[in-house]
């Protein structure tokens, strides 16, 4: 790098790394995906949520088989359920060929409805595999994690775009979202769904999003939502913020009525 260039602020490491920089930087994970969503023609997203540790079926029946003969009921029992949680990824990766299929047909200049999530592994990777498989573009909003590898091997190119800030990376999920899909997950899918809810019920979210819990008996046992009503913390009529599908095909028909009457012909068209 030369003298000139050397005295420039935009390029010294250690001022744009520096707490004064931080207002440089958070625009620049506004600007930067601005930039890679206009390039690559991207209207607006479907998003999926869900854990990143749920296996494909292959692998986790692949676990189970190679499991060693000596192993504890615990280990074997956490294999098993881990087989048993595949469903989901299959299920995942099945929805999101369904629906690239389906606005893939949508005659727009832009790419409408594109399947995007947080570039990991499990849900995340099911996601962007089944959008891949229908020959559709995959998006991955990556996160910096000291314990998680980002960047799945399905995301389209110069769409796997990493963020540094987990509310930049969600601004962008539900600034784009025209619908969301939320799958079994850990914290991160708690806050991921529950930050959607809140700003829809304060609206601060005004656009019209269908939310889709998948699998009732699961959501249903992690959030007590009767329970929330009868304490009077939401209101009864809080819980339409979303839908409970329990199959693909459930989900599907929702999604496709939904993003037709809301986003194709309705107030947000």
């Amino acid at each position: 790098m030369n003298k000139e260039n050397k005295d420039r602020f935009y390029y010294n490491s250690k001022f744009l790394g520096s707490p004064g920089a931080r207002s440089v930087r958070i625009l620049s994970e506004y600007y930067g995906p601005l930039q890679r969503f206009e390039r690559n023609d991207i209207q607006d997203f479907l998003v999926f949520f869900g854990s990143a540790r749920i296996q494909s079926k292959e692998a986790a029946k692949l676990e189970l088989e190679n499991a060693p003969k000596d192993i504890s009921n615990k280990d074997l029992n956490t294999l098993k359920t881990n087989l048993e949680m595949s469903k989901y990824y299959e299920d995942a990766c099945e929805l999101s060929f369904r629906m690239t299929k389906w606005s893939s047909k949508l005659k727009s200049k832009k790419k409408r409805f594109v399947v995007t999530s947080g570039g990991g592994p499990g849900i995340m990777e099911a996601a962007n595999k089944g959008a891949q498989k229908a020959n559709g573009t995959a998006i991955g909003l990556s996160i910096s994690l000291p314990f998680e590898q980002s960047g799945n091997e399905w995301i389209s190119d110069d769409l796997e775009i990493n963020f540094h800030y987990f509310f930049m990376r969600k601004f962008w999920f539900l600034y784009k979202a025209k619908a969301l899909v939320v799958w079994p997950g850990g914290f991160g899918t708690l806050d991921e769904v529950m930050e959607a809810l809140t700003l829809i019920q304060t609206k601060k979210l005004r656009k019209k999003i269908p939310i889709v819990l998948y699998d009732e008996e699961f959501w249903k046992e992690i959030v007590n939502w009767d329970y929330m009503i009868d304490k009077g913390v939401i209101s009864e009529t809080d819980i339409n913020y979303f839908k409970f599908c329990n199959s693909v095909e459930s989900a599907y028909r929702y999604l496709t009525q939904k993003i037709t009457s809301t986003h194709l012909k309705g107030p947000n068209f």
